[in-house]
């Protein structure tokens, strides 16, 4: 007779051990992840409100739910009123703050980290531009809304000193438009260059010296050097950069929020920021769930945000050429 073959538990606990140690990530991505990602689509299907928002949570398959596609249809038909100035002011939002944290960041970091040759004084421009990074959140937008406070902010005086007419300067950077726009982009493109400096001076810093002395002996002067060396070798940052802020400036909204809406209840802090023509998408998402209590809209509005972000990152990918960036070098070592 062939004897039964034993259980292997040792074999079976070093095969298990990886997944022990995963678990508790594991856990967290399926709880805070996964999780409401599904369930924000379950959502965004539903007429989910505070009328029956009770029901939903005694019982989440309740009849008093309805499925419906309404939400869908209010947005791309333009449907919702305020919709379509939303999505202005994001585009504006979006393309103007990138444009800082990728392209003005790059620069920065190169007149930083290359042109300065004195390491201490590029160390001090680097932890300067830092500190609206690390500074909270509240005391930076309390900054801004003190520097640009016509009676007790700098902002206007300083402009009048160099020369610009009272008459050009309004009455409320805050609420009158262009100016609150260009406020909004100034607030979260100075914090968020920062991001951008980070990453682009840790790759030039990587950049093996040998390269560069070899063009400077062959007569290439320094700003050859940044645009035919430096330049062309942090591709791979720049995609990161590009596509990380891109995502990042969809999804957040908090200085906006903390701007223009101190002080006030979310309902009228909604309004100013309509008024004042800074009301971008993932705001006006928040709003409509924790504001008017249209959490099946606000779902609806979430999901096509996370599809405009992973369309943008596919565009982003052809134009960097991902797939020849992660190709494996030709080159035998």
């Amino acid at each position: 007779m062939k004897s039964k073959r034993r259980f292997d538990w040792r074999k079976f606990l070093r095969s298990a051990r990886p997944w022990l140690f995963m678990a508790p990530m594991l856990t967290m991505i399926a709880l805070f992840w996964i999780a409401p990602m599904f369930l924000t689509v379950y959502i965004g299907f539903t007429d989910l409100s505070f009328k029956n928002f009770r029901y939903f949570v005694m019982d989440f398959f309740t009849d008093k739910v309805k499925y419906t596609t309404v939400h869908f249809k209010k947005i791309f038909m333009l449907r919702d009123p305020y919709i379509k100035d939303v999505l202005k002011v994001t585009a504006l939002y979006v393309g103007s703050v990138l444009s800082i944290n990728a392209i003005f960041a790059l620069v920065l970091s190169i007149a930083i980290a290359y042109f300065v040759k004195f390491e201490p004084l590029s160390i001090f421009l680097r932890v300067s531009w830092l500190l609206p990074r690390i500074t909270p959140g509240i005391i930076y937008a309390l900054m801004w809304i003190w520097f640009v406070d016509p009676k007790y902010g700098l902002l206007n005086k300083l402009l009048l000193m160099i020369g610009v007419p009272k008459r050009l300067l309004p009455e409320s950077w805050i609420l009158e438009a262009p100016y609150s726009q260009l406020l909004m982009i100034a607030i979260n493109g100075y914090v968020g260059a920062s991001f951008g400096m980070i990453i682009y001076t840790a790759a030039i810093k990587s950049i093996p010296p040998d390269i560069i002395n070899a063009a400077l002996v062959d007569g290439a002067s320094e700003f050859q050097v940044a645009r035919h060396i430096i330049i062309p070798l942090l591709k791979w940052p720049m995609l990161f950069v590009i596509s990380w802020q891109t995502l990042s400036l969809l999804s957040s909204y908090e200085y906006i929020l903390m701007v223009w809406g101190v002080g006030s209840s979310l309902a009228n802090a909604a309004g100013i920021a309509r008024a004042a023509h800074t009301l971008v998408y993932s705001l006006y998402s928040y709003f409509q769930a924790f504001a008017f209590y249209d959490y099946g809209y606000a779902s609806a509005l979430s999901l096509i945000l996370v599809a405009i972000g992973i369309i943008m990152i596919m565009i982003y990918f052809k134009i960097f050429g991902f797939k020849r960036l992660m190709a494996p070098s030709r080159v035998e070592v």
